[in-house]
Parts: C-alpha cells; sequence; structure tokens
C-alpha cells in the first residue's frame, strides 16, 4: 500500500490577467498558502512557463522548479490538454477550435495539427527535464460526433476513426517512452477516448503500449453513470494521475444523461467543488491507497455554483481530509503468535 501525494492543484481553471494568478511565481504562492502542496501545469500558458524553453533546457525547468519551491509546493506533473485536443479534430469542430491554436494558423487543420503535435513532443521533453514521469493530455476525437447512431453508422466507421487516432498518436507514445514519461488520457466526454471500452479500443491499436496511461477523473464518469469504482479495479495498472473533481447527476422527467442543451447551472448532471456532489470520495481514496497508486491527488476545480478561490481553498483541505497515511503493519499484530512451518502443519493435522 501506498500514501497518496497531494493535495495538488490544476491551475488550468485559475490562470488570468490579475494577480496572483498571473505568474509562475505569484500563482504557486498563491496555491501553497491555500493549503497545497503541488501544482499541475497547463503547458499552453505562456504566463506560467515558456514551452519551447523548457523542452530544451534542464537549467530552465530547475529554475521553474526552484521557483515552485520557494514557494511552497511541487510542480506535480505537466498538462497538454488543449494541445492533445488538436491532435484529432473533427471536420465539424475545426473553427471551434481554432480558438484554441495561435491564429496564424486558423483555418488551416493540417497545420494545426502539426503544431499540437510539437507541442505534446515539447510537454515530454519538458516533463523529463523536470525529472516527472507522467502528463496529462486529451486524445482528441474523430469519431465522437457519431456517438449516437442516428442515422445508422457506416460499417467500419468507428474502427477507422480509431486507427487514425492510433496512428497520429503511435509516434508520440514512441517518443515518450524513450523519454521515460508516460501520457496519463483524461477520459472525458467530448475526447474519443471517453470510457474504458473507448480506452481499450485504442490500446489494441497502439499494442498495448505502456505510455499509455489514464488520468483518473470520476466526476465524469458518475455523468456517464459508469461505475468509477470497479473502473479502478478494472484498470488499476493504467491508471497514472487522478483529479479530484465532483459533480452530481439528477434526473427529472423532462433531462437526463444529455444535458438537453441547458447551462450548466441547469443541468440533469453538473460539476460541483469537491465534496458538494455525489462522487463517494472515501471509497476511491481507499482503493487508490490499496493499490499502490504513486501520483497525485490533484484537485481539477470546476462547479457551477461556487466561487473559484472557495473551492480552491476548500479543495485543499478536503483532499488532506480524505488522504489515508497508510498503516506499516497489520491491526492485528499484536497477536501473532510466531509459529513456524512444524507448528503450521501440526495445526492443520499434517504432522509426522
Amino acid at each position: 500500500m501506498r500514501t497518496l501525494k497531494g493535495p495538488g492543484l490544476f491551475l488550468a481553471q485559475f490562470v488570468g490577467s490579475d494577480a496572483p494568478f498571473d505568474s509562475f511565481d505569484n500563482i504557486t504562492k498563491w496555491a501553497a498558502g491555500c493549503g497545497y502542496l503541488g501544482v499541475q501545469v497547463p503547458t499552453g500558458e505562456a504566463g506560467l512557463m515558456d514551452l519551447d524553453l523548457a523542452a530544451t533546457s534542464r537549467d530552465y525547468c530547475q529554475e521553474l522548479a526552484g521557483t515552485a519551491t520557494t514557494n511552497g509546493v511541487a510542480i506535480s506533473e505537466l498538462s497538454a490538454h488543449i494541445q492533445g485536443q488538436l491532435v484529432a479534430v473533427h471536420p465539424a469542430y475545426d473553427e471551434a477550435f481554432d480558438g484554441f491554436a495561435p491564429a496564424a494558423l486558423h483555418g488551416n487543420p493540417r497545420a494545426r495539427q502539426e503544431w499540437a503535435v510539437e507541442q505534446v513532443i515539447k510537454t515530454i521533453d519538458a516533463s523529463a527535464n523536470l525529472g516527472i514521469d507522467r502528463m496529462a493530455a486529451f486524445s482528441g476525437a474523430l469519431a465522437w460526433p457519431y456517438l449516437y447512431p442516428w442515422p445508422q453508422r457506416p460499417a467500419g466507421l468507428v474502427e477507422a476513426a480509431f486507427d487514425e487516432l492510433a496512428k497520429r498518436w503511435r509516434p508520440i507514445l514512441d517518443h515518450a517512452a524513450e523519454k521515460g514519461v508516460q501520457i496519463c488520457y483524461e477520459i472525458h466526454p467530448g475526447e474519443d477516448l471517453h470510457d474504458g471500452a473507448s480506452f481499450e479500443m485504442f490500446l489494441d491499436r497502439v499494442d498495448q503500449h505502456p505510455a499509455a496511461m489514464m488520468l483518473y477523473d470520476p466526476s465524469h464518469y458518475l455523468l456517464q453513470q459508469l461505475d468509477y469504482i470497479a473502473h479502478l479495479d478494472i484498470y488499476a495498472e493504467r491508471i497514472g494521475m487522478f483529479h479530484v473533481k465532483d459533480a452530481e447527476f439528477r434526473p427529472t422527467g423532462r433531462q437526463g444523461v444529455y444535458g438537453g442543451f441547458q447551462s450548466w447551472v441547469d443541468r440533469a448532471g453538473r460539476f460541483r467543488s469537491p465534496g458538494d456532489g455525489q462522487v463517494d470520495f472515501k471509497a476511491i481514496f481507499a482503493k487508490l491507497a490499496a493499490m499502490d497508486f504513486d501520483g497525485w491527488a490533484v484537485v481539477e476545480w470546476e462547479c457551477a455554483l461556487k466561487h473559484p478561490e472557495d473551492g480552491a481553498r476548500e479543495g485543499a483541505q478536503f483532499v488532506k481530509d480524505h488522504i489515508i497515511r497508510v498503516t506499516e503493519h497489520a491491526f492485528d499484530d499484536f497477536a501473532a503468535s510466531g509459529t513456524d512451518r512444524a507448528a503450521n502443519l501440526r495445526m492443520l493435522g499434517l504432522e509426522g
């Protein structure tokens, strides 16, 4: 068994132009002040880090890590969620996702994809330079618009989409393996890797690649009505990262899982601050401790109701209260009788 590291905070939802969210120095001081011991850093935020420099300079990475340490936190992982999303984009989403790429690439899906692949590779290299063995990403999506089969999907459509997805990611995964870094895909609606079955389809096409891992976020499973505890048992060896994000699902006579095009506040399923939703985090933290999870418990704050700064402060304490400091010995060791093999045989009536 292993005690989880944490609490950590994913900074993506907090970065902004105003202090203390406007620089790596300021935001790490603020995170430590909220009670966090680690920060997960989105590499697409130029105000937090220079990704080009981090990918090529260990000295710069040491300076970045040193700033974090001085301010009271560690860099838990790097994230390339946004860039990973752009590795595979269905044409229906081209215009919407152009906003995630530099303006010079808008309207040019091929150039945008090439840029995204470079960004993910740079995040791998930066992780290695920081001495971090895992990073977060989205998988992107080609098949997602065809999720609900109406009209009936043509035979082979989904298979072709996953073949192409694997083709795009395989060289990135190979590079990650060479660098000693695992890519933890957040299993997330809107991505082709949105549940266990789709993740397995991907794994089959990348030959069970050792660098292909999961970022476990139970909020997305609860909103899909997937058994998020059983998921831990099934994929224990593939779970490399953990987001502490809560959610609630309250279906009505008017809407259910799909949300009915409602705002987040009005959906039957919506995200909540840790502890305000329905996720059974006591069971999750116990399961992760028992299965030797060696990563961080990282708060990803998303809530339809609560102010983010309140959610951040409460989230740090929530994780502290849930991390289990694992025992070094069994509770009944005091009753050990000190028997040996001969005694065991006699107790079983097998002596002589």
